[in-house]
C-alpha cells in the first residue's frame, strides 16, 4: 500500500512540474493537496525524504507536507510514535546540513512544532534546548542544522499553524525562557565559526524575547551584544546587527521588564552605538537598504525611550537631534519612519499622565511648560521639514495610480505630523510657519503660474491644520484668503484653493464683516466647478462646509444659490460636477433653507424638489414599459437628491408636506419598480430620512407607505422594506396612536420573512433579509415589546433564528446573534419583568437545542470573528437561566469526545458558564471563552470532530408550524 502511494506522488509531481497540460497540473495539485490531509503521508513524505534517489521537487514536497503534517495533525499519531518521528526528524536534520537550505528549514520547523507538541520530559528531561545543546557538542560537524534549529525554536511558539493546545503553547514558552541561558551559551560558542555570525546575530534577536530571566546588567557585558553593536559599523553584518540592537532596546521597555531603572546598564551602552551611526544616514555612498535599516533603528529608538525623552535632558535632546536628521531625509519612505515618534512625543507632552511624578498642580503645570518651551524649537524645524514633502513632483502627470495614490497616503501621513506640531507649538505658531511659506512661493512666480507646486504644499499645509485655528484669528489669515482669488486656476492649486475654503468655512462666516471675502471666494468654487471633475468635487465639498456654516450670510442671496444648484444637476452650463458630488450641493442648500423662516423654506423647498420631481415624472410620463425598462440610475440619480434633501432641511412640517405632496410620484415608481434592488433600496433610504425628520408630523402619508411596502414586500422581497420599517418602529413604536397599523406591519412582515427563512441554506441565499429582518426584531424588542412579545410570530422568529444563526454572512449573522442576546436581556430587565415567564417558556422549551447551536458556534460552527458576539449571546443566556444554561452546557460538552476536548477542559468550560449566572463581565470572560474555542479549532480534524458531535444529522434546525 505504502509502495503504491509513494508511486502515486511521484508520478503526480512528475505531472505538475514537467507536464505540458494544464488540465493535468491542476489535477495533480489538487491529488497532491488531498494527499497532504491523508495518514499516509506521513509515512510517504518520510521515506521519500530518506531516500536518496529523491529529487529537489520531491525533497521540497515532502519536507513541506512533514512540516505540515506535525504542525497540524500530530495528535493523528499514537503517543508510541513520538521517538521513532523524533530519531527520523533528526536523522533528516543531520542529512541535509548542507542543503537543499529549504528543504532543511522545513525540517527545523516540523521539529519545532514536535517540541511545541510534546512536554519537556520527551527531550530527555532538559528539554530540546540541552538536547540540541548536547548534540551541538558532540557532532559539531552538524552545527548550521543545530545552528538553525535553534533560530527557529523562539520564532515558532507564536505559530498558530501548530495545533497545540493553549496551556501547552504556554508552558512550551515558559520552558524557552528557562533555557533562554543556555541558548544564548550555544549561539555565544558558535561565534568561533565566523562564517556562522549573521546567523548567530539572526539567534540572538530571536531569543532575546525570551530572555527576561537575564538582568540588563548581564546582557551589557554579553558577547553577544559586544559582537551585535559592534557589527553595527560593517556593511556585511549592518541588517543583522540592526535587528539585534532594536530587539536589545525592545527589551529594555517591555512589560516583562523590571523597571526603566533596572535597564540603565544596557541602555547606556546602546544609546551611544546608535548615535554613533548618525553621520551614516547623511552618506551618499551608503546603500539605500542600510540606510533605512539605520534609520528603523533611530525611529526604534525614539519610539521606545520617549518617555526618558520627554523629560527633555542634554542626551534627551541629542536624540532628538538625531530624529530630526531621520526626518529630513530626501526619501519619504526614511523620513516617515519618524512619524510615530513625533506623535508619541507630542502626547507625552501634553498628556497629563506624563506628569504625575511632580506633586502639586503648581509643579506639574512648571515642569509642563519648561518642557514645552524647551520642545518648541525641534517641533518649529519639523514643521518646516515635513511642509516640504507635500509637494506634487515635476513629473506627477506620468504617475500610475500606485504612485498616486501613494503620494496621497505621504500627504495624509504629513497632515497628521502637522496636527500633532499644533498642539505643542499652537495653532497660530504653526500657522506662521507656514504663511511664511506660503509668502515664499508667492514671491517665487506662482502667480504667473510658474512654479506653482511650492504654492500648492503651502496652502495644502495651512488647510491640514484647520481645526487647530481658533475662528477669531485676525493675524495671518485675513492675509491668506484675499490672496486666494489671485491665484492661477492651475488644476491642482486650484482643488487645494477650494479644499482650503471649506476647510476654514467656520473662520469665513465669524470674519469681521469690513472684510467682504465671501463673495470672491464663492467665485473661486464657480471656477473650480467648471474646471475638472478633480476640482469640481472639492468645490462641491467646499460649498456644503461654506453653506452649513455661513447659512446666515446666504439667506439674502438664494437667487445665487438656486442658479448654482440648477446648472449642477442640469448638466448643462459648463459645470463639471458628477452625479455623486453633486449631491454637496444639493445638501448645501438644504441647510440654508432651514435658516428661513417656515413660508420662506415651504417656497424655497419646492424650488429645489421641482426639478427633482420633474425628471422623474419626465420618466412616468413615457408610459409603463419605459418606467420598467428606464436603467436604475436614471432614476436613483435623482432620488438619491431627495433623500438628501428629506435629510437636511430639519424643518418636520414643512418637509412633511413635500412628502404628502410628492407621494403619488413616488408611489408609482415603489408600484412599477418594486423588482429592481437598487431603486427601491433609494427609493425606501429616501423614505427613511423623511420618517427621520418628520417624525409624527408625516400625518396620514405614513400609513399610505407602510401598507404600500407590506404589500411590495411579499411580492418582491426587498429588504429594504425592513429596513425602512425598522426605522419607522423606531419613531413610531412607542406611540399608541400607532399601535394597530405597527402591529399588523410586523405580523405581516415577520409572517413572510419566516416563510422565506426556513432553513440555514434559505439564509445563506437570501442574507440581507435575514440581516434586516432580525435588526427590525431587535428594535421591536427595545420600542414596542408589547406588540411583539406576547405574539404568536416571536417564538417562531426565535426558531427562524435558531436555524440561521451559523450563517457566514457577517451583518446577518450578528444581528441574529443580536437578537437572541436581546430577549434574554429583557427576560432578565426590570422592563421586561411581564414578559418574563413568556419568554422562560418559549426559551425552556428550546434551551438544550439552543445551548447546543451557541456551544457550537464558539467551537466552530462560526468564525472566529464573531467570538465576542457569541460570547455576549452564552453570557445573556447564562444570566437569565443559569442553572439550566448549566445542564444544557455539561449535557452538551459531553457528546464531545476526550480526543477533542479533556476532562479539565470540561471542568473549565463550566466554570466560565457558572461565572457568567453569577454576573461576571462579557471582558473577563471573552478570553476565557477563546480559550476554549481555540482547543476546538485547533486543527480540521479536531474542529470536524466537536461539529460532527454538537451538529449531528439527526438534529433538524426547524421552523415551528405555522398557527391557523
Amino acid at each position: 500500500m505504502e509502495a503504491q502511494a509513494t508511486a502515486t506522488v511521484k508520478e503526480a509531481l512528475a505531472a505538475l512540474y514537467h507536464h505540458p497540460d494544464d488540465t493535468i497540473r491542476a489535477a495533480a495539485d489538487r491529488w497532491l493537496q488531498k494527499f497532504q490531509h491523508t495518514l499516509d503521508a506521513w509515512q510517504v513524505a518520510d521515506s521519500l525524504l530518506h531516500d536518496e534517489s529523491s529529487n529537489l521537487e520531491t525533497l521540497m514536497f515532502c519536507s513541506q507536507t512533514l512540516r505540515s503534517k506535525v504542525q497540524r495533525d500530530f495528535e493523528e499519531l499514537p503517543s508510541e510514535a513520538f521517538r521513532p518521528l523524533q530519531d527520523s526528524l533528526y536523522g533528516l536534520l543531520k542529512k541535509f546540513n548542507k542543503g537543499p537550505p529549504k528543504v532543511r528549514t522545513q525540517i527545523c520547523i516540523a521539529i519545532a512544532a514536535l517540541a511545541v507538541h510534546v512536554p519537556v520530559e520527551d527531550w530527555g528531561g532538559g528539554g530540546i534546548v540541552n538536547w540540541l545543546g548536547d548534540e551541538m557538542k558532540s557532532q559539531q560537524e552538524f552545527i548550521p542544522s543545530f545552528l538553525e534549529l535553534l533560530i527557529i525554536l523562539p520564532q515558532e511558539t507564536s505559530s498558530y499553524k501548530i495545533a497545540a493546545r493553549p496551556e501547552r503553547r504556554n508552558q512550551f514558552e515558559n520552558d524557552l525562557c528557562s533555557s533562554a541561558n543556555v541558548a544564548l551559551s550555544l549561539l555565544t560558542a558558535c561565534l568561533g565559526f565566523d562564517e556562522l555570525k549573521e546567523q548567530v546575530l539572526e539567534g540572538f534577536a530571536s531569543w532575546l524575547r525570551f530572555c527576561h530571566g537575564i538582568t540588563a546588567a548581564t546582557l551589557a557585558s554579553h558577547p553577544l551584544v559586544h559582537t551585535a553593536l559592534s557589527s553595527l559599523n560593517t556593511d556585511q553584518f549592518l541588517e543583522a546587527a540592526v535587528n539585534v540592537t532594536s530587539e536589545l532596546i525592545h527589551f529594555t521597555v517591555s512589560r516583562d521588564s523590571c523597571g526603566i531603572t533596572e535597564q540603565f546598564p544596557l541602555i547606556q551602552i546602546l544609546i551611544p552605538h546608535v548615535m554613533g551611526l548618525k553621520e551614516q544616514l547623511k552618506d551618499s555612498s551608503k546603500d539605500e537598504e542600510d540606510v533605512k535599516a539605520i534609520a528603523r533603528l533611530f525611529a526604534d529608538m525614539g519610539d521606545s525611550y520617549v518617555d526618558l525623552i520627554a523629560t527633555g535632558s542634554g542626551d534627551a535632546m541629542q536624540i532628538v537631534n538625531a530624529l530630526l536628521e531621520v526626518t529630513s531625509h530626501s526619501e519619504f519612505d526614511i523620513s516617515s519612519m519618524t512619524f510615530n515618534f513625533w506623535h508619541h512625543l507630542k502626547r507625552n507632552l501634553t498628556g497629563r499622565d506624563s506628569y504625575t511624578s511632580c506633586g502639586s498642580e503648581v509643579s506639574i503645570e512648571a515642569e509642563r511648560n519648561r518642557r514645552m518651551q524647551l520642545f518648541r524649537p525641534p517641533f518649529e524645524v519639523l514643521v518646516s521639514l515635513v511642509s516640504s514633502r507635500v509637494e506634487y513632483p515635476e513629473d506627477f502627470h506620468t504617475f500610475s495610480e500606485e504612485d498616486r495614490r501613494d503620494f496621497r497616503y505621504a500627504r495624509y501621513a504629513v497632515s497628521d505630523v502637522l496636527l500633532d506640531a499644533t498642539d505643542v507649538l499652537g495653532g497660530d505658531s504653526t500657522l506662521k510657519i507656514l504663511f511664511m511659506k506660503l509668502i515664499q512661493a508667492c514671491g517665487s512666480g506662482a502667480e504667473q503660474n510658474q512654479n506653482w507646486q511650492p504654492l500648492e504644499a503651502a496652502l495644502f499645509c495651512i488647510q491640514a491644520i484647520a481645526k487647530s485655528l481658533s475662528i477669531e484669528e485676525k493675524e495671518i489669515l485675513p492675509q491668506v484668503m484675499p490672496l486666494l482669488p489671485r491665484f492661477p486656476h492651475q488644476e491642482q492649486l486650484l482643488q487645494t484653493v477650494c479644499s482650503t475654503i471649506g476647510a476654514f468655512s467656520k473662520w469665513i462666516d465669524a470674519a469681521p464683516a469690513e472684510l467682504p471675502i465671501l463673495p470672491p471666494l464663492v467665485d473661486i468654487l464657480n471656477k473650480g466647478m467648471s474646471t475638472s471633475e478633480d476640482t469640481a468635487a472639492a468645490a462641491s465639498v467646499a460649498f456644503k462646509y461654506i453653506c452649513e456654516d455661513c447659512r446666515g450670510k446666504f439667506s439674502g442671496s438664494l437667487d445665487g444659490l438656486f442658479q448654482i444648484y440648477h446648472v449642477a444637476i442640469s448638466g448643462v452650463g459648463g459645470y463639471k460636477v458628477s452625479s455623486e458630488d453633486s449631491l454637496h450641493l444639493v445638501e448645501a442648500l438644504s441647510v440654508v433653507i432651514t435658516t428661513l423662516p417656515q413660508d420662506h423654506a415651504r417656497r424655497a423647498l419646492e424650488l429645489i424638489c421641482m426639478p427633482i420631481i420633474n425628471s422623474l415624472q419626465e420618466i412616468i410620463q413615457q408610459g409603463e414599459s419605459a418606467l420598467q425598462q428606464v436603467p436604475a440610475r436614471h432614476l436613483t440619480v435623482h432620488i438619491d437628491r431627495l433623500s438628501t434633501i428629506f435629510s437636511n432641511v430639519k424643518l418636520p412640517e414643512v418637509v412633511a408636506e413635500a412628502v404628502n405632496r410628492y407621494w403619488s410620484t413616488l408611489k408609482i415608481i415603489f408600484d412599477h419598480r418594486a423588482w429592481d434592488t437598487r431603486t427601491m433600496e433609494s427609493l425606501c433610504r429616501s423614505c427613511k430620512f423623511a420618517v427621520r425628520t418628520c417624525g409624527r408630523s408625516m400625518g396620514i402619508t405614513i400609513g399610505a407607505m407602510l401598507l404600500e411596502i407590506q404589500t411590495l414586500y411579499q411580492q418582491h422581497n426587498q429588504s429594504c422594506f425592513l429596513y425602512l420599517s425598522s426605522e419607522v418602529i423606531k419613531i413610531f413604536g412607542s406611540d399608541p396612536s400607532c399601535a394597530s397599523y405597527l402591529t399588523c406591519l410586523i405580523q405581516t412582515l415577520f409572517n413572510h420573512t419566516i416563510q422565506l427563512l426556513r432553513t440555514i441554506q434559505d439564509f445563506t441565499a437570501r442574507p440581507d433579509i435575514a440581516d434586516d429582518c432580525f435588526l427590525l426584531a431587535s428594535r421591536c424588542i427595545r420600542y414596542c415589546p408589547d406588540l411583539f412579545v406576547p405574539t404568536e410570530i416571536f417564538p417562531r422568529l426565535v426558531d427562524c433564528a435558531m436555524a440561521g444563526v451559523t450563517i457566514q454572512h457577517r451583518e446577518a449573522c450578528k444581528s441574529i446573534l443580536c437578537f437572541l442576546s436581546d430577549t434574554f436581556d429583557l427576560a432578565k430587565s426590570p422592563e421586561g419583568e411581564k414578559y418574563r415567564d413568556l419568554i422562560n417558556t418559549i426559551v425552556l422549551q428550546r434551551g438544550a437545542t439552543l445551548a447546543r447551536i451557541m456551544i457550537a458556534s464558539l467551537t466552530g460552527a462560526l468564525p472566529s470573528g464573531r467570538l465576542e458576539e457569541v460570547s455576549y449571546v452564552l453570557l445573556s443566556l447564562s444570566r437569565a437561566f443559569g442553572g439550566n444554561m448549566l445542564n444544557w452546557t455539561r449535557d452538551c460538552i459531553a457528546l464531545i469526545p476526550p480526543q477533542a476536548l479533556t476532562d479539565s477542559e470540561r471542568s473549565r468550560f463550566l466554570t466560565i458558564i457558572s461565572d457568567a449566572s453569577s454576573g461576571s463581565s462579557l471582558g473577563s470572560l471573552t478570553d476565557r471563552f477563546a480559550e476554549i474555542s481555540e482547543v476546538c479549532r485547533r486543527n480540521k480534524a479536531v474542529q470536524d470532530i466537536v461539529q460532527a458531535a454538537l451538529q449531528p444529522h439527526d438534529l433538524a434546525f426547524t421552523v415551528a408550524p405555522r398557527h391557523s
